[in-house]
């Protein structure tokens, strides 16, 4: 392919990638760019070009040997909902910026451990930044079958170099206070792993099922090659001890590298993220994994004999079938897993830069001193960091070569930054911790690692004439850096592990127990160890005694954070603990806030000496430290009693206040219910008394209307006689008293039966009755006497509502799963639609005179509501599209137990 054509290509998808970051800054918590999805998919940063094309060869050289740096994630990420949970919690509330500030910050604030660890990230990852940068030159080549330029601007990559460096320092430096949430960057990291994933799986298909017959074909044709079942077995004790340890190694750089640490702590928006990414991130692992070892040994098939590089088996493969456009999406998918982890590393190691080498050892200028260093000073110096570490990673590439594999450089990585460990796990679950048994312990292992790993790897593994790795230092054979202290059966990386977290954890354990800590150390050990307790008043948690005024604290705030934002913070603070604004001096609590502020801007040590510098503290002795740390978690529990009962309290007087209510809405509707049933009494009752009287008064009236009258009270006492019935009847349901008896029937045979009793009414009105049923036989679970009732009151309300003339009511009949459907629809007058609900109130029709009130009770449909709803069936109104109102109601059919609780 034409090397002008593909550089066009990687220029137009950094373009995109430019754009992408762009929109997530603005777009800020759309949940486009907030959602534990893009938080999961952005811990893929995990998978550098190492999984894309290292992976491949270590399969295809050492069969299965590549997994183990997949289990550990995979096997630890469970632990997350705990241990990472507690990482980002601890991280939230102090305002950490990175790994080196979160150690930092638990060992006493100390300066020299922040800078140190600070080293070992940069001397861990680096040459692996350069090695990244290399996987792109050689893989550019090997797409365009050009040779690699001697001269630097002829380079593909250093334009690359350049353009990475620059989208980096921009979108990775928009805040000076880097504990902020870089959005764009991160949701550019989420689609460069579902990219990287997508075109992997895509060529692990082509390969798997289209240049082979799949699997099965590959391990049988790959079987046949020379050493396949040695490299495809676990072996032995040894090899499983070697595999242990990989995942062990695994295990401490899913936490502990700073480009992990920087997504899965710093980025992290909400905790409950974590809940997605304990299955999604290992699913991920599993999916890329799945096709590794079908490319590997497709490849070696492919290529048996052949002089190639067995990492860039994912090109050659589509580039030996002429597969110009599979091989371009493969290459963009290395690309993105390499400047993915190129991008975040360096922000993560640019920080680390800043807050805890430059700033704290006045390396920007003087830190007491006001406007030595400014908030625009910090940026430039961060965006200055990313720029030149990514440039310096270059020159390393262009220069010294890194003649060795991705996999290797990325465990000797591995290795340096597991140094870390004993520190940062005792931080989190161990208060005797201190900072002298962290310092030593980092100290004693990473000389070990550049005994066991650096000096031999700078040596080279394949130079026979190094008397260093053949017969150890001085011709010691027990301090042969492969085999120390005759231990021979582990390979140089897991050796190399195995020796340095040894002693790293030896030494951390011993001078811990040995020295004890500041009391500065003992305070942060209780808040780190205990978390849980503080996270919400961690102020209330923080020891300190001495003089201190809120203006000089707020001097060095405006500083560095602004004169508004400075304002808004202190309001916040003042109403958080109910604190007098116009209160002089400054308490503990204040001190801790104000380092919190700063320190996502300078740096927890900075922050520490910062403050010292306005304030006059004073000394204190260990058992007040543990002492007020008592009384402080008294304190805290006593508030979380009182908040606990305030809320309890609170939640009680809404319930009596709901319950006062309904209580109210139960008397108005006591009130307007005896008031309307007094009136429907009323009326027969009106109508039976004037006629009686007539009849009494008058002795002389003619026969015919005597028995006129004589009827008319008939008929209205029929009528007083029903409404008591029906008043009666929902009395009963309303209050549970009333009994229905469940037997299965056909409601088919119901409705019949129902519509012969109306036939007269109905052929009176002229209206025409349609009943539609897809069977003749429908079965339903219900009390036959109350069904009728209620289907008598629906049709009786249709016939009411008909147009006049031409009146037409329409019943149908469908079976659904769990029930039986029933519409009654008439073409009359349409119901408002707020009053689809009240309609089955009691009396409805008597509270809406507004309309010709239509002959009835006005209890019908309430009590057709409390039938249906005893029957666990439901009853609602709705306006047909033409015209007309259909009432549906629901019965459960056969499948329903008749152990119904009714």
């Amino acid at each position: 392919m034409n090397s002008i054509f593909l550089l066009a290509i990687l220029l137009g998808y950094l373009a995109v990638l430019f754009y992408t970051a762009h929109w997530a800054e603005k777009k800020g918590n759309s949940k486009w760019t907030n959602n534990p999805y893009v938080y999961s998919l952005s811990l893929a940063v995990y998978c550098t070009a190492w999984t894309y094309y290292g992976s491949i060869g270590v399969a295809a050289n050492s069969g299965l040997s590549y997994l183990p740096i997949y289990l550990g994630p995979i096997i630890i990420a469970p632990s997350w909902i705990l241990i990472l949970r507690k990482i980002i919690r601890i991280s939230r509330v102090n305002k950490i910026s990175s790994i080196a500030d979160f150690i930092s910050l638990r060992y006493g604030n100390s300066r020299f451990l922040g800078a140190l660890v600070t080293v070992i990230c940069l001397t861990g990852i680096i040459p692996y930044i350069s090695l990244q940068l290399k996987a792109i030159s050689e893989t550019f080549h090997i797409v365009t079958k050009t040779p690699l330029s001697n001269y630097i601007f002829n380079d593909t990559t250093t334009l690359v170099a350049v353009a990475l460096a620059l989208f980096a320092s921009y979108y990775g430096t928009q805040y000076v206070d880097a504990s902020e949430k870089r959005k764009g960057i991160i949701t550019a990291v989420a689609m460069e792993s579902v990219l990287k994933l997508v075109f992997f799986v895509v060529i692990g298909v082509y390969v798997s099922f289209f240049v082979f017959d799949g699997f099965d074909d590959i391990y049988k044709k790959a079987s046949l090659l020379k050493h396949f079942k040695e490299k495809n077995t676990i072996g032995g004790l040894s090899q499983a001890i070697n595999w242990f340890l990989l995942c062990v190694l695994s295990m401490f750089a899913i936490f502990l590298l700073p480009r992990q640490f920087q997504v899965s702590v710093i980025e992290n928006n909400r905790e409950n993220h974590i809940n997605t990414a304990v299955w999604l991130f290992p699913l991920y692992l599993l999916i890329f994994n799945l096709f590794v070892y079908p490319i590997a040994w497709g490849g070696n098939i492919l290529f048996e004999n052949k002089n190639v590089n067995s990492d860039a088996y994912s090109l050659l493969i589509p580039q030996l079938f002429d597969e110009k456009t599979l091989t371009v999406m493969v290459f963009l998918g290395g690309f993105s897993a390499a400047i993915s982890m190129i991008i975040v590393s360096s922000i993560g190691l640019s920080t680390m830069i800043t807050n805890n080498i430059l700033i704290p050892y006045n390396l920007l200028g003087k830190l007491k001193i006001a406007e030595a260093i400014s908030r625009k000073s910090i940026i430039n110096s961060r965006k200055i960091g990313i720029f030149s570490l990514i440039i310096l990673s270059y020159f390393i590439y262009r220069f010294f070569g890194l003649n060795y594999t991705l996999v290797s450089i990325g465990l000797v990585a591995f290795v340096i930054i597991s140094q870390l460990a004993p520190a940062f796990f005792g931080a989190l679950f161990w208060r005797r911790g201190s900072k002298l048994g962290a310092v030593y312990g980092i100290l004693v292992g990473f000389i070990i690692c550049i005994y066991t790993l650096l000096i031999p790897y700078t040596i080279g593994l394949s130079n026979t004439n190094s008397t260093f790795i053949a017969d150890g230092l001085f011709g010691i054979k027990l301090l042969k850096p492969f085999q120390l202290f005759g231990l021979d059966y582990l390979d140089p990386i897991p050796h190399a592990l195995f020796w340095s977290m040894l002693f790293n954890f030896m030494i951390y354990f011993a001078v811990s127990v040995s020295f004890k800590g500041n009391y500065r150390e003992r305070n942060y050990a209780e808040m780190f160890v205990d978390i849980e307790k503080y996270s919400s008043n961690l102020e209330n948690a923080f020891v300190w005694k001495g003089v201190a005024y809120v203006a000089d604290i707020q001097k060095v705030l405006e500083r560095f954070l602004g004169e508004v934002r400075t304002k808004r913070a202190l309001s916040l603070f003042h109403a958080k603990y109910n604190i007098d604004q116009n209160i002089v001096t400054a308490d503990a609590r204040f001190i801790k806030f104000a380092e919190n502020l700063l320190t996502g801007h300078i740096g927890t040590a900075s922050s520490k000496i910062l403050i010292a510098s306005v304030v006059k503290e004073e000394k204190i002795a260990l058992p007040e430290v543990l002492r007020i740390l008592e009384e402080s978690q008294e304190n805290i529990i006593v508030n979380k009693k009182l908040s606990e009962t305030t809320n309890a309290l609170q939640k009680t007087s809404a319930q009596l206040q709901q319950a006062n209510q309904e209580l109210r809405n139960k008397d108005a509707q006591k009130d307007e219910f005896l008031d309307t049933v007094t009136h429907e009494l009323r009326t027969p009752i009106t109508a039976i008394r004037a006629a009686s009287e007539i009849l009494h008064d008058d002795e002389d009236i003619p026969t015919e209307m005597r028995q006129q009258f004589l009827q008319n009270i008939i008929s209205e006492s029929d009528r007083l006689n029903r409404l008591i019935d029906k008043i009666l009847d929902l009395e009963k349901f309303e209050t549970g008293k009333q009994k229905i008896y469940l037997s299965k029937n056909n409601l088919t045979e119901t409705i019949n039966k129902t519509l012969q009793s109306l036939q007269q009414l109905i052929q009176n009105k002229k209206i025409n009755v349609k009943f539609e049923t897809p069977s003749p036989n429908i079965r339903a679970f219900y009390d036959e006497e109350r069904i009728i009732q209620v289907v008598h009151n629906l049709i009786s309300n249709a016939i009411k509502f008909c147009a006049q003339p031409h009146g037409a009511i329409t019943i149908s009949v469908s079976e659904e799963q769990s029930f039986v459907v029933v519409r009654i629809h008439n073409n009359g007058k349409k119901i408002n639609e707020e009053d689809y609900e009240a309609i089955f109130d009691k009396f409805y029709q008597s509270r809406n005179q507004n309309v010709k009130k239509p002959i009835g009770s006005g209890l019908g449909l309430a009590i057709c509501k409390q039938i249906i709803e005893h029957h666990k069936g439901k009853i609602w109104a709705s306006n047909a599209t033409l015209e007309g109102v259909t009432f549906t109601f629901t019965l459960p059919n056969y499948n329903t137990s008749e152990t119904i609780s009714l």
